[in-house]
């Protein structure tokens, strides 16, 4: 059975879904794709209730647009996509908070275009937590996000991480 919430964010309503005790998909109000990530509850079978994962997912939230760090191992977590999206959504969790990659870079080292990355990560069903908003332009360039340009900006904003070029950084910063 599939359960969900709604939550109030700076970015508008949020929805998380999730099944067998992880989360699913989380999606922003009019975000790009939506209809695929929330199918279940689209077609009647999700019920609005708070389990636990649900709550613990509402106080990651909350401490996030605080301006904390929550640390999103504490949420267990269950994407579904192709095998490359996958992989790419892993990498996606390797980039800390405050911190941007390019497209290229990534591709990179997946050994494949950047279009293809940036398809695997326009497609990232639960935003925010899976950081795909940390991904920007080769030079630095706010730019491709399934939850709004906007949205991107205020997430990098919230996290001290406005992209002008000199706040990309090479993977290996990380690994």
């Amino acid at each position: 059975m599939y359960y969900y919430i709604k939550y109030a964010s700076p970015l508008g309503e949020l929805t998380v879904l999730a099944e067998s005790g992880a989360i699913t998909a989380l999606v922003i109000e009019g975000q790009k794709y939506a209809e695929l990530h929330l199918k279940p509850l689209l077609e009647g079978n999700a019920a609005e209730r708070e389990i636990k994962i649900l709550q613990r997912a509402r106080e990651w939230l909350d401490a996030y647009f605080a301006g904390e760090n929550p640390d999103p191992s504490r949420l267990k977590l269950n994407p579904e996509g192709t095998q490359f999206q996958m992989r790419v959504w892993e990498m996606l969790e390797d980039i800390p908070y405050g911190y941007t990659v390019s497209y290229r870079d990534l591709a990179m080292l997946l050994h494949s275009s950047p279009r293809a990355v940036g398809g695997a990560v326009g497609r990232n069903p639960i935003s925010i937590i899976i950081p795909c908003h940390r991904v920007v332009g080769a030079r630095g360039q706010v730019t491709g996000y399934a939850g709004g340009i906007e949205n991107k900006r205020k997430l990098l904003e919230l996290e001290d991480a406005v992209s002008n070029g000199e706040n990309v950084h090479d993977w290996s910063d990380f690994t």
